[in-house]
């Protein structure tokens, strides 16, 4: 068989895995907003408690992505992920016995770290496979397929939870998870077939840090950072925590009618990833394709807070419309991958997540002492109190967008 068979079926196998792992990991940062309203009843939580389960996630995750980008450097992408996601496996059940809301921040916490380098090990592996002006097609096919994870968060955890209880329903999540990472270990290869190996050399402390601070300082960093931490946490903080309370609390759907809101916005996050993906290199900037589609999102936001208890239909369809335009995220991964040399990918990369993890911790947190600070009743939590959390999150989106609207434009095809 030639090289270019074997890096084409290699290939074959490198994009399935990565979707696989991609989509554990999409089910986990998504799997509260459905089950919100039990998890409520049944670990008597207040809104600030959930706010914070869902944040512990992303905490943990940005925790883990100074000492994950050195792993991919050091010892490679794919012993990294693997082992990681044992973390999660034992996380996975913890969540699914725990007794109490700190249990749950605890439990998350730890698949959170289990999680840590799925993603940004899809971006390092997909850069090294396939890179240059291709990046963010291949991201978006990967990223789309990883909303699979998303789905399944939605109508089928909240049918499985109905069945057999949301606890067993994260036991046999825990044991998928585990099949996950083993075939990911078993599969998948750092290097392309027929290309030598990037080198990868024992570094003392000071190289470690000498390499974070070539990172820091990279010219044009921090506008990427400003809007790549509310870019993605703009929408997981609505579908992953807020859409879920707000449709019982405010238009009174049922667990299958809320998750199949939830499926619906899942899907749209598929069609924009899809959407987005190839606009780059069409019209060969990733900055205005980013600003269209924040400005986008935070119109959306807006209509979201000022709006007094709108229809259902319509507050649905801005949910859905939501997580169609905020998939521009992905081109801000391109972007800050742009910015750092191969040597440093690893670390570049990771440093550039810690940004969008800061966003998806901090936005939960601080929505649900907002929602928190509004007087609740039996029938759920106050109407105002989700319009400030939504008017909260498209503020801090539109401040990060501002800052990022400076920036020098990342090009996929250069000049010739």
């Amino acid at each position: 068989m030639s090289s270019s068979s074997l890096a084409k079926n290699a290939a074959l196998t490198l994009i399935p895995m990565l979707a696989a792992i991609t989509i554990v990991s999409q089910f986990f940062r998504t799997s509260i907003g459905v089950i919100a309203p039990e998890l409520i009843h049944d670990l008597a939580l207040s809104s600030a408690m959930l706010g914070l389960a869902n944040g512990a996630f992303y905490i943990a995750l940005g925790i883990a992505q100074i000492p994950v980008g050195i792993l991919f450097d050091r010892i490679g992408t794919r012993r990294t992920v693997a082992w990681l996601t044992g973390l999660a496996v034992v996380g996975a059940l913890w969540h699914a016995a725990a007794q109490s809301g700190t249990e749950l921040v605890l439990a998350r916490m730890l698949i959170g770290l289990g999680c840590g380098g799925s993603f940004m090990g899809a971006v390092m592996l997909s850069s090294r496979w396939f890179g240059g002006d291709r990046l963010s097609m291949v991201l978006s096919w990967v990223f789309s397929f990883s909303q699979i994870g998303t789905l399944l968060a939605a109508t089928p955890l909240a049918f499985s939870a109905e069945m057999i209880g949301w606890r067993m329903t994260f036991v046999l999540t825990a044991a998928v998870t585990a099949l996950t990472g083993a075939l990911f270990y078993a599969l998948v290869r750092d290097d392309p077939p027929g290309q030598p190996p990037v080198a990868r050399q024992a570094e003392s402390l000071r190289d470690i840090f000498g390499g974070l601070w070539a990172v820091w300082r990279t010219p044009g960093l921090g506008k990427v950072l400003a809007v790549h931490t509310f870019a993605y946490a703009s929408q997981s903080t609505v579908l992953g925590l807020w859409a879920g309370p707000y449709l019982h609390d405010i238009h009174g759907l049922g667990a299958v009618g809320r998750g199949n809101v939830l499926l619906a916005m899942g899907a749209a996050q598929i069609c924009g990833l899809l959407i987005f993906g190839p606009l780059d290199r069409l019209f060969n900037t990733r900055k205005w394709v980013i600003i269209a589609g924040g400005v986008l999102s935070v119109s959306i936001l807006a209509a979201l807070a000022a709006l007094h208890q709108p229809p259902v239909w319509l507050a649905i369809g801005l949910m859905v419309g939501l997580c169609l335009v905020t998939t521009y995220s992905l081109v801000i991964v391109a972007h800050g991958r742009s910015l750092f040399p191969d040597h440093l990918a690893g670390r570049g990369i990771t440093t550039v997540n810690i940004a969008q993890v800061i966003g998806c911790a901090f936005l939960p947190i601080a929505t649900g002492i907002i929602v928190n600070a509004f007087p609740s009743s039996a029938s759920g939590y106050d109407e105002l109190g989700y319009r400030y959390a939504f008017g909260f999150i498209g503020l801090s989106l539109a401040a990060g967008l501002a800052i990022y609207a400076t920036a020098t434009d990342s090009k996929p095809k250069p000049a010739t």
